[in-house]
């Protein structure tokens, strides 16, 4: 198998849940539920890139607001632009992740999790702290697998062509 072609599908995969993430969460709070049933939201966040064009005509725009006004992002988005980058941001109860998604590999970086608890009594274990960052890690992935998956399920439906639609909307609106 051509590798670059996988290497291509897996792009616009990524950049087709990139731009429906933004389209699903930029009007209305979308809960999402773990498997304990503890929920969950996400929102692009401040910074997203989009590209579009092939090989060496490729362009890229990348947006960043302190105020989380994406407009030029979408404006590029109507141009035929992709998402392939979104910074995003996980909120449970009081916590908060926030992390740099790219579209390409679907590589996590920048990650920033809620702070750990800075108490350090006497009889703490001297791994806690460790451990309690491990755990916040593996929740971010958990909440990204969640929405994800949501995502697969929908992109291999039925639906999908309806949701594309609304998609579209979403972007010319």
């Amino acid at each position: 198998m051509d590798l670059s072609l996988v290497e291509r599908e897996n792009v616009l995969l990524g950049q087709d849940f990139l731009t429906w993430l933004w389209f699903k969460t930029d009007n209305d709070t979308v809960l999402f539920s773990l498997a304990d049933k503890r929920t969950f939201t996400v929102h692009m966040e401040q910074r997203v890139s989009v590209q579009g064009g092939e090989g060496e005509g490729v362009e890229t725009a990348t947006v960043s607001s302190p105020r989380g006004e994406l407009t030029e992002a979408k404006t590029g988005l109507r141009t035929g632009k992709k998402v392939n980058k979104a910074q995003l941001l996980f909120t449970m109860d009081q916590d908060q992740w926030l992390v740099q998604v790219s579209a390409a590999d679907f590589g996590l970086s920048g990650l920033k999790t809620p702070k750990i608890s800075a108490r350090d009594d006497e009889g703490d274990d001297p791994d806690a702290k460790f451990l309690e960052k491990m755990f916040l890690l593996e929740r971010c992935l958990e909440m990204f697998d969640v929405v994800f998956s949501q995502f697969l399920a929908l992109r291999m439906s039925r639906d999908w062509a309806e949701e594309t639609n609304r998609v579209g909307r979403w972007i010319n609106g």
